[in-house]
């Protein structure tokens, strides 16, 4: 009976380790992908309302992640990374532009991305963020893994953020010629 306790103690340890393993490969993971997003925001300007620290540091967190995930959505070909972040508007959009590339055979590749992002708007309710991005990164395209175009790009992206069950979401990513 002794040996049958210890046994079940032992193979309860070794699931309780894996378990953590896992977790710590998901969460080094998910690290690694936000930050190879460097953004820099400023909240200062929002209107009507200020930002509280709390919420600033969220948002900044949120809209990363949103990133790193948009961009390892249209390396992959995959929508799979997208739940979550986006949503309305700008979910739709993105899995339209993921479903091209799939039929196409081609794929998008950002890398080094820089985002100087401000803060506009911030409703009294605390419910709409409306940002300035101003972002730039240098664009592969590839067809097959063949890459066919390497280029720098600056973009500048009205974004329409609001606050999810966990978490900030972009639902609107609209690409303007400037502020």
């Amino acid at each position: 009976m002794k040996r049958i306790f210890v046994s079940a103690i032992s193979a309860f340890a070794i699931n309780v380790a894996a378990i953590g393993a896992m977790c710590a490969a998901f969460t080094i993971s998910s690290y690694a992908a936000d930050t190879s997003v460097q953004v820099q925001m400023d909240m200062s300007k929002a209107t009507p309302r200020s930002m509280e620290p709390l919420t600033e540091r969220a948002v900044l967190r949120d809209y990363r992640f949103a990133w790193a995930s948009m961009a390892q959505a249209l390396e992959s070909n995959s929508i799979d990374s997208l739940q979550g972040p986006f949503e309305g508007d700008a979910m739709r959009w993105l899995k339209e532009t993921v479903l091209s590339q799939q039929q196409s055979g081609i794929s998008q590749r950002y890398r080094d991305q820089s985002h100087r992002v401000e803060a506009v708007f911030y409703s009294p309710e605390g419910d709409v963020l409306e940002l300035h991005d101003t972002v730039q990164y240098q664009l592969q395209i590839s067809d097959g893994g063949k890459v066919i175009h390497d280029d720098p790009v600056t973009l500048h992206y009205v974004v329409l953020l609001t606050p999810g069950a966990d978490r900030w979401v972009i639902r609107q990513l609209q690409a303007v010629q400037q502020f």
